[in-house]
């Protein structure tokens, strides 16, 4: 009975792995590192694990082609990783999570721009309402934003970009590829950036590398294997809604493990957001007889968080 549903358990537990990736970089931040020490060393470890575990795929399906498309998405991978980290240095791992998650109403805007790709209703409703939801969740009594809220909205937009491209570059090429050199890849910018922001000397705590190992080996590789593996046990709907529940889980974690404060506004704006990503992933499909084409979402890129 439970091996009938080994692709829906694999996948809730991607989403709490990723849900508590959000208090793990907040632990890393708050034992002494910075941003750029965080992503350099959570993708040094990553890009070799990846590397070495699908060294024969990688080595038989590499191109130019692919180097090429595989540096694209690890360059706005990167964008997003190094602005939500900075992000949570000024706001809480659950709002960090849910403003994150709203990359996936932003992707059909990209589309539309980039190949002008027919935007449909539920895309356009969905995304009203993913700002009003962040508007409640960010917005001060003065109607100013929180700058963390801010840059944690521009790693949204940063990964919305990085989902697209996946999803277009993996028509063409081999995925274990393309994931060997976006990490590679997001290793070096972070790693030049740190040594050109002078913080090449490391003086973090314990806890903080227990933080960075715990993001990089379960929260990166382990995450995206297995996600790999179950996503194709599950359909493409029933796993959205799996997956957009790791904003939940990361609330969850916050609150648990950091004491994290909820008030009912930040509820209610979680809410909104979470609503309307469900929205924006099946396309309420699952009232439909039939699944409808859905445009690329979150779904179709390695990770996260």
């Amino acid at each position: 009975m439970l091996k009938k549903y080994i692709g829906e358990i694999g996948l809730i537990l991607t989403a709490v792995i990723w849900g508590s990736g959000f208090v793990t970089m907040q632990l890393a931040l708050d034992n002494g590192f910075t941003p750029l020490q965080i992503i350099t060393m959570r993708f040094f470890i990553a890009a070799v694990l990846i590397n070495t575990i699908f060294f024969k795929q990688i080595k038989a399906n590499i191109t130019k082609e692919a180097v090429k498309a595989g540096s694209i998405i690890g360059v706005f991978l990167f964008i997003a990783f190094v602005v939500q980290t900075i992000g949570l240095v000024y706001t809480t791992p659950s709002k960090n999570a849910f403003i994150t998650a709203a990359n996936v109403v932003i992707v059909p805007f990209i589309g539309f721009i980039i190949y002008k790709r027919k935007l449909d209703k539920i895309g356009i409703i969905s995304s009203i309402t993913t700002l009003v939801g962040i508007g409640i969740l960010s917005l001060q009594a003065d109607f100013s934003v929180n700058i963390g809220d801010f840059l944690t909205l521009i790693c949204a937009f940063g990964f919305a970009f990085h989902i697209f491209f996946t999803s277009e570059f993996v028509q063409k090429h081999h995925p274990m590829v393309l994931i060997g050199v976006q990490f590679t890849v997001t290793f070096i910018l972070s790693f030049i950036s740190q040594i050109v922001m002078g913080e090449g000397a490391i003086s973090g705590n314990p806890a903080g590398y227990v933080g960075i190992l715990y993001s990089a080996i379960f929260c990166t590789t382990v995450a995206f294997l297995m996600q790999t593996i179950c996503q194709k046990k599950v359909d493409g709907t029933k796993t959205a809604i799996i997956l957009a529940t790791e904003s939940v889980f990361g609330t969850i974690f916050s609150i648990i493990i950091l004491n994290e404060v909820v008030t009912v506004r930040m509820i209610l704006g979680c809410i909104i957001i979470f609503v309307s990503i469900i929205m924006a992933e099946t396309k309420f499909s699952f009232l439909k007889k039939k699944d409808t084409k859905l445009e690329p979402t979150a779904i179709d890129a390695a990770n996260e968080d």
